[in-house]
């Protein structure tokens, strides 16, 4: 059959199981928001473009399926690479289609006429310029495959719009991609071999997860592998919720703002075990002294990933589930369960770090501590919410004081530490999950770079609630102008900002406020408890800084836990 372009877009879509895009009309798209107009496709129109791709990518976090955006031309293309790079960052499969100028007007500095394509090309996966009718199906459907297989990322099609109008013949079995674009390497098997006798040698192994456990759909298989193994467990910001935050082998997270027995382990170890992760700066601190005493595996399904950062004595390319599934057959065969007696010394070492500095806080009467408000959060959910968060304070306060037992439910902006994510994800989460509880996490600072999406939340009767710590400064700026700056407040001070509570209303949120630690459980009850998107506004210590917290350039074992300086 005969179709134009937007017709095909749309087919495809279709046949990819798209059943929600997130967007913005405009001139160069007008062809295709004709199309959906008939199409039973869901769009939901956010309020900026960088708050859709945010809400795409929210999406694929929390389902694992491919988030699609679509946005016009020009400005409205450049208001997506804020997005595409916070997904390009942590490897989020999400598809972002932007509108171009007609083919012969590209490079005439047309009306709304940018090049995306050369603009997005460090920080995609891939990206396309589609210059024929002809070509589009099969760019669209090798746009999907390179997005969501090997190391998954962010895909950008550029359709210009006399394409988009264009007629040719559409034969969806005809349709060949090119398959060696992307593939998953298939891990070698005496690597593993090497590794178990690593392991048998080991008295004190520790397990490092990435995201990449996450995104290889990998969880089940890393906590069986953990439990038969008695290893404990830790993991990076993006791999929360690979194992049970609730489990007594989880260590918390690692790195700046980890736990002290976490770092402490990753000191002590002496073996490594990482999987899915990239060894970032914030994880490891002072390069040099990085599990100094330990022999480091490292599985990665990106060998560019593998001795980028960290020398690895075992270097294993390959996903995540394809070497757990290998490594629990392996242990199964050779009837391989250590015991608890056999980790005693390793694990009772590790308890004394716990009880030695928890994590803590001290809540008065007076003045709600943020940590509070996150672990109330937690008791009254049971765990059971979705969490979405800024960047900031925030951030780490809920990846602290919030226990992760499931994969897929914290969803957070890791690599590129994106202000303004939270939200839009939050509402792009609540339509992958429209049962589900969904909660942002924010702070004011943060809130504030996409709070036009209260308008999309209420428009769609999405009933995301947002968790405001309101401390009215940029916290984590602050924190380090406290710390390292002679608490010179080089504009950081957020004091003249709207009031939130009336902001929310406005838009037809419900909003709430609380200003003492004896109002925090009523409101956070009320306002998970309202069928609508609700706000939460609680006015929090204003000068309350994230501990424990290893300063720039120095070791994971060197930490500053509030008061005073813990150093190994």
């Amino acid at each position: 059959m005969k179709l134009k372009g937007a017709q095909i877009f749309i087919r495809c879509l279709k046949e990819e199981g798209v059943n929600t895009i997130f967007g913005y009309p405009g001139g160069a798209v007008i062809d295709i928001y004709d199309e959906l107009y008939k199409s039973d496709i869901q769009h939901i129109l956010v309020r900026h473009e960088q708050g859709a791709v945010h809400a795409a990518d929210g999406f694929a976090r929390s389902s694992g399926r491919v988030g699609v955006a679509l946005v016009t031309s020009g400005p409205g293309a450049t208001n997506t690479v804020t997005g595409i790079a916070t997904a390009s960052m942590d490897s989020i499969p999400i598809v972002v289609f932007t509108g171009q100028v007609p083919t012969h007007l590209i490079g005439n500095d047309a009306f709304q006429e940018c090049d995306i394509t050369g603009i997005t090309r460090p920080c995609t996966k891939h990206n396309y310029l589609v210059r024929s009718v002809e070509d589009l199906a099969r760019t669209i459907k090798e746009a999907f495959y390179i997005a969501r297989t090997g190391r998954p990322g962010p895909v950008l099609v550029d359709l210009p719009k006399n394409i988009m109008a264009a007629e040719t013949e559409y034969d969806p079995a005809a349709i060949k991609i090119n398959s060696t674009l992307e593939s998953s390497p298939k891990p070698v098997s005496k690597k593993f071999v090497q590794m178990m006798e690593m392991l048998k040698a080991s008295k004190k192994p520790l397990l490092l997860t990435g995201g990449g456990v996450i995104l290889g759909n990998a969880s089940e298989e890393l906590r069986a592998f953990s439990r038969r193994a008695r290893i404990p467990v830790t993991s990076t910001l993006m791999g929360l919720g690979a194992f049970p935050g609730s489990d007594p082998l989880w260590l918390g997270m690692p790195g700046m703002h980890g736990t002290y027995y976490a770092n402490m382990a990753i000191s002590h170890c002496d073996l490594l075990i990482t999987i899915g992760a990239r060894f970032d700066d914030r994880v490891t601190g002072k390069i040099d002294t990085f599990a100094a005493n330990a022999d480091i595996i490292h599985i990665d399904v990106d060998p560019s990933s593998i001795n980028k950062n960290i020398v690895a004595d075992l270097p294993i390319v390959s996903d995540a589930k394809s070497a757990l599934e290998i490594v629990n057959r392996m242990l199964k065969d050779h009837s391989f369960t250590a015991s608890d007696a056999q980790r005693k010394d390793w694990l009772d070492e590790i308890e004394s770090w716990k009880q030695k500095a928890p994590l803590s806080y001290t809540q008065g009467n007076s003045v709600i501590k943020p940590q509070f408000v996150i672990e109330k959060l937690y008791e009254i959910t049971k765990g059971s919410a979705i969490i979405t968060t800024e960047v900031g304070q925030n951030q780490m306060w809920a990846a602290q004081f919030y226990k992760y037992d499931h994969p897929n439910t914290f969803i957070s902006s890791g690599g590129l530490g994106t202000m303004g994510y939270g939200f839009p994800a939050a509402i792009g989460v609540q339509f992958a999950f429209p049962d589900k509880l969904v909660v942002d996490i924010a702070g004011d600072g943060s809130l504030q770079m996409n709070i036009q999406e209260m308008a999309t939340a209420v428009q769609y009767n999405v009933p995301v609630k947002i968790v405001l710590l309101n401390n009215g400064y940029l916290g984590m700026v602050r924190q380090w102008q406290e710390l390292y700056y002679g608490k010179r407040y080089s504009h950081t001070d957020m004091t003249y900002q709207p009031d939130f509570v009336k902001v929310a209303e406005a838009y037809g949120m419900v909003g709430l406020r609380a200003t003492k630690p004896d109002e925090v459980e009523a409101t956070l009850k009320k306002g998970l408890s309202i069928p609508k998107p609700v706000l939460m506004d609680f006015q929090v210590c204003r000068e309350e800084c994230v501990y424990p917290m290893v300063r720039p350039g120095a070791s994971i074992s060197e930490m500053t836990l509030g008061t005073r300086e813990m150093i190994n």
